[in-house]
């Protein structure tokens, strides 16, 4: 095989740009690079950078064959989109879609010694409108949400084009590998399926061969122990290979917190040609059936029914250039440090590169997969069906062993009632999205015919085109009143979803994010630079407004950023801990969303770049497997829900405190119980009336299998307590490559959160801190360097107050 990335050449079609260019990378990336474009992520330069994806592009470099070298086929993957492929002036490759492999049989365009490739990468804007205009009848995109038209029209990342979180850019580029397959040849796409019965386990492996010279070869296939050999028929260049293996009693896999999450390494070789991947073994299962509600719907690993904890998944950055295993890893680590144990892609972005989901096997995070469609109208011409048709048999031989759940899209249900054509004709356009939707299942069911699918997301299940919005009956939900209908926090639990997928409040990026992009003179949530910063309509006077009805406003812009992320996290806190509470009614919490593509005021807990937003603290915590809820009735009630979603029973006890804002406190009866695996108990329950006027409620526990957790319950709003001074004070001390922070306080202070002038982690934050009970934080730089570190204090008090 001959790798050609590497050094390439960038040239745009009116010969005004020649720069050097990286691959894998993407064009803006490279144009950065060259001083050509300004950074689009700084200030407002978004909107003079949008030009590159009116031009074409083409990437070229030459590469030298020696003598009996005869590479058959050229392979490229992450083809980002509308291209065409040359070598020595001969088309050898014309591409429509990002979202698949592309070989081509390039044989006769090859001469001994030097060689010239060249990929042209085709304006995706008017590919875009060429598309649009071709179609039979209108076909809308979310133009609020993607100020770059018709990426509906394309096989690519829709949010490309924007997104209420995202730049619009509409980069292209090559993201995956370019290379030239020798007569040796290599295993393709290794389709990897599992048939678990008893303590053992029936794997098939189904292989892609291609650019084989040789007629037969001999294979072998090992895994956890067990070994299957033979020979393969490769007289047409290319072929399959089918074998399967029995495996006795292997060591299974298991989500986060359910158990330990064992990877088998699984060798593939068909002549000199290996294939490598580390395997989980698991049986994994969507259980969605009718009920006395409605329709369950939850994931059943190796007989286990699991509660889903996690966040949905947008792209690691807005320039795919910038992407890389180790900034991914770091992200996803994060969401499994939260306790987190699924990860929903989401339909918007991009199927993520085999490392991606590998990463995820060994962090233990179950993978919910959208095809890749979202909140738009699509084509459903014979031409754009077939290409589709080819994505998803590609994606699901490739990913058949890493996914959790298929679904169809997001919210392309949805999307029928956000158009005036739709809505004027929408007979056509419900055909017109069963047809996409019975081409993404039938391709997925053909390859993969024991496949989780489930159609759309939300759906309140098969054959079914409910408002899976506001029905919380069947299926999975995606539950926004909170957020787009402007409902208080209290709201979510007036809802009781079978699996809620989408749900979230927005904040502001962190001030070490802000200040990457803005001036101090934009620190203005309402200038220029910051307005651009905020992709959401309206997103800006809504957090305004919440914060309004939950706190007093804050005194400056920094702390103005803060309580943004404070409040974001209550939101969030208050829907998790109901639903879990509900358990198994309820079997799953996806919050949107983990991560950003770019600094930008939106929904996620995790800032660009990794850094972790007081939501994801909170997370962290209301995410454990083993967990204690005080959940408020309407009645004034007060009720105490002990969660387990571990396999092994355990034991809780349970002391309360009601204690005064000047930290004074009294004890309340304490509580004792057990929790079988898997499921929710209510530990203890009181009537209304348990705090007196000017109390709150602090409650621990302590389980036997050595967790434990502490957390406060206020029963009013916070801007309603006469919160006193605090007057926190911290002690700093190195311990070996982390930075320890010892914080006291004179009264009661809720939300006492550290930040640091440089990337890190803290051990907790968002803490609520007594008197007389000091507080213990570590922080963790990135580097390693504790020199130099500053320390920022914050609390609920310090908010609004100027003094104390």
């Amino acid at each position: 095989m001959l790798d050609l990335l590497g050094d390439w050449t960038l040239a745009d079609a009116d010969g005004e740009f020649r720069v050097p260019m990286q691959l894998p990378g993407d064009v803006h990336s490279a144009l950065l690079e060259a001083g050509v474009l300004p950074d689009p992520f700084q200030g407002r330069n978004e909107y003079d950078a949008r030009w590159v994806s009116e031009r074409d592009w083409t990437l070229s470099r030459t590469f030298t064959l020696g003598d009996g070298e005869e590479p058959g086929l050229l392979a490229i993957d992450g083809l980002d989109t509308v291209a065409e492929v040359r070598i020595n002036g001969q088309v050898v490759l014309k591409a429509a879609s990002s979202f698949r492999e592309h070989v081509a049989a390039v044989a006769d365009a090859l001469q001994a010694g030097e060689n010239r490739i060249e990929i042209v990468l085709k304006s995706v804007v008017r590919s875009g409108a060429e598309l649009r205009a071709a179609q039979p009848y209108p076909v809308p995109f979310h133009a609020r949400n993607s100020p770059i038209a018709n990426g509906n029209m394309l096989r690519k990342p829709q949010c490309d084009f924007g997104w209420d979180w995202n730049i619009a850019l509409a980069p292209v580029g090559v993201y995956g590998r370019v290379a030239l397959v020798g007569e040796e040849g290599e295993i393709g796409t290794v389709m990897v399926r599992q048939n678990h019965e008893g303590a053992g386990v029936r794997l098939s492996i189904d292989a892609s061969l291609r650019g084989f010279a040789a007629e037969v070869a001999d294979y072998d296939i090992e895994i956890a122990g067990t070994r299957t050999n033979g020979w393969v028929d490769l007289s047409a260049g290319e072929g399959r290979l089918t074998a399967a293996l029995e495996i006795e009693a292997p060591e299974l896999w298991w989500p986060n917190g359910s158990g330990p999450q064992t990877l088998h390494e699984l060798r593939v070789r068909v002549g000199k040609a290996v294939w490598t991947q580390r395997i989980a073994l698991r049986d994994l299962k969507l259980v969605s059936e009718p009920d006395d509600v409605g329709r369950s719907f939850g994931f059943r690993i190796n007989g286990s029914d699991v509660f889903a904890r996690g966040a949905n998944w947008i792209p690691a950055d807005a320039l795919p250039g910038r992407i890389s295993p180790e900034k991914t890893r770091a992200l996803l680590q994060s969401a499994a440090d939260a306790n987190m144990n699924m990860i929903r892609v989401w339909g918007g972005g991009r199927y993520e590169p085999d490392w991606f989901y590998e990463i995820c096997d060994e962090l233990g995070l179950m993978v919910w997969q959208d095809f890749m469609f979202a909140c738009n109208l699509y084509p459903s011409t014979p031409d754009f069906l077939a290409e589709v048709a080819r994505e998803a048999e590609y994606q699901a031989a490739r990913l058949a062993h890493r996914v959790a759940l298929w679904c169809g899209d997001n919210e392309l249900i949805g999307a029928l009632t956000w158009f005036p054509e739709s809505i004027e004709n929408r007979d056509r356009y419900l055909v017109a999205y069963d047809r996409l939707n019975r081409t993404l299942e039938t391709a997925l069911l053909k390859t993969l015919p024991e496949a989780n699918w489930w159609p759309s997301s939300p759906s309140p299940g098969p054959m079914s085109f409910g408002d899976a919005w506001h029905d919380d009956s069947s299926g999975d939900m995606h539950f926004w009143s909170v957020w787009h209908e402007g409902r208080d926090f209290e709201h979510y639990r007036d809802v009781k979803p079978r699996f809620c997928s989408e749900f979230g409040f927005q904040s502001y990026t962190s001030m070490n994010a802000i200040r990457s992009f803005a001036d101090e003179e934009d620190m203005n949530i309402a200038s220029p630079v910051m307005e651009s910063h905020q992709k959401n309509q309206g997103g800006n006077a809504r957090i305004v407004e919440t914060m309004f009805r939950y706190f007093r406003f804050p005194k400056d812009f920094e702390t103005f950023v803060w309580l943004s992320q404070v409040q974001q996290g209550v939101a969030i806190k208050t829907a998790v801990e109901y639903w879990r509470s509900l358990k198994p009614h309820c079997m799953g919490a996806l919050y949107w969303q983990l991560n950003d593509t770019w600094p930008v005021a939106s929904w996620s807990s995790l800032d660009y770049g990794g850094g972790w937003k007081v939501l994801h603290y909170l997370a962290k915590r209301f995410f454990e497997p083993v967990a204690v809820m005080a959940i408020p009735g309407s009645d004034g009630t007060l009720r105490f829900s002990a969660v387990n979603d571990t396999r092994e029973a355990v034991s809780l006890d349970l002391d309360l405190l009601a204690v005064a804002l000047d930290g004074t406190s009294r004890s309340l009866p304490s509580a004792q119980g057990d929790v079988g695996p898997d499921a929710a108990v209510t530990l203890a329950e009181h009537p209304a009336g348990l705090l007196q006027p000017g109390e709150v409620l602090i409650y621990r526990w302590r389980a036997s299998n050595g967790t434990s957790g502490s957390e406060h319950y206020a029963p009013q709003r916070y801007k309603e307590l006469k919160l006193l001074p605090p007057k926190l004070r911290m002690t700093t001390a190195v311990v070996g490559d982390s930075l320890q922070a010892t914080v006291s306080a004179e009264a009661l202070a809720f939300f006492v959160t550290l930040e640091a002038n440089r990337p890190g982690r803290f051990s907790d934050n968002a803490v609520t801190v007594r008197p007389g009970e000091d507080v213990t934080l570590t922080f963790t730089p990135i580097d390693g360097d504790t020199a130099g570190i500053e320390l920022t204090v914050r609390d609920l008090y310090s908010s609004f107050a100027t003094a104390g």
